[in-house]
C-alpha cells in the first residue's frame, strides 16, 4: 500500500478556496438534526449547530498548520549525542475519515539523530497536526514518520500508534476493548534489528512500569 505524505499545505490551500462559510456549515448541521428526527429549533438544540461548528474547528485544526514548519528549527549543539531519542505514550485524539467518529489512543515516536535534534514538544505537535485531520490510522502513522524523516534527515525514524476506533466499538460490529496497532520504521529502525528491538523494548518497558 503506497501512502503518500502531503507536501506542505498544498492540498489544504486548494480546499480552502472552496470552503463553505460558517453559516453554511451551521445550516448543514440543522439539516442533519432534522434528518435524525429532531427539531433544531427546540430549546435544547437551538445552539447545537454553532457549537458543533466550533467543535469541528478544534477537531480539525490540523488542516490550517504545516507540520514541516514545526520542525524547521533544529539544534546542532548536542555534544555529539547520537543515541535514540524516544517520546512515548503521547495521547492521541483523531477522527475516522469514514464515519467521523473518534480514534483515541497513544503514540510512540523515536528517531536517531544525524547531527540535528529538535525540541521534543515539536514531535508531539507534528503528531497533533496530522491527528487533527480526518484520518485512517495507517496513513497517520506514515505521515508522522515521513515528515520527521524528510525534515530532520535522521539515521532512522520509528512511529508506533495504538488506538481504539469508535467506528468499530460503538457501531457496526460493536467490539469494545479492541485496539489497532500500526508502525512505520525507516532507516536504521527498519534495517537494523537490534535498533528496532531497543526501541520496542523501551516502549514496552514504559507500559510494564505503568501497569506495575
Amino acid at each position: 500500500m503506497n501512502i503518500q505524505t502531503p507536501a506542505g499545505l498544498a492540498e489544504t490551500k486548494a480546499s480552502e478556496e472552496s470552503r463553505p462559510s460558517r453559516a453554511e456549515a451551521e445550516a448543514a448541521m440543522r439539516i442533519l438534526l432534522r434528518w435524525a428526527g429532531d427539531d433544531p429549533d427546540r430549546e435544547g438544540l437551538i445552539d447545537t449547530p454553532s457549537r458543533v461548528v466550533r467543535a469541528y474547528e478544534e477537531f480539525f485544526a490540523g488542516y490550517a498548520t504545516d507540520p514541516v514548519e514545526l520542525l524547521a528549527r533544529s539544534f546542532e549543539e548536542t555534544d555529539g549525542y547520537d543515541e535514540m531519542v524516544v517520546l512515548r505514550d503521547i495521547r492521541l485524539e483523531s477522527h475516522c475519515e469514514h464515519h467521523v467518529v473518534p480514534i483515541i489512543g497513544r503514540a510512540h515516536i523515536a528517531y536517531l539523530p544525524a547531527g540535528r535534534v529538535v525540541g521534543i514538544s515539536k514531535l508531539a505537535r507534528v503528531l497533533e497536526v496530522y491527528a487533527k485531520r480526518l484520518q485512517i490510522q495507517e496513513k497517520l502513522t506514515a505521515q508522522v514518520a515521513n515528515c520527521i524523516n524528510d525534515v530532520l534527515k535522521p539515521k532512522g525514524v520509528a512511529v508506533v500508534i495504538e488506538a481504539a476506533h469508535q467506528c468499530m466499538t460503538t457501531r457496526g460490529i460493536h467490539k469494545p476493548g479492541v485496539s489497532m496497532v500500526t508502525s512505520r520504521m525507516l532507516g536504521a529502525f527498519r534495517d537494523d534489528p537490534s535498533t528496532r528491538r531497543e526501541f520496542l523494548a523501551m516502549i514496552a518497558g514504559q507500559r510494564s512500569g505503568a501497569e506495575g
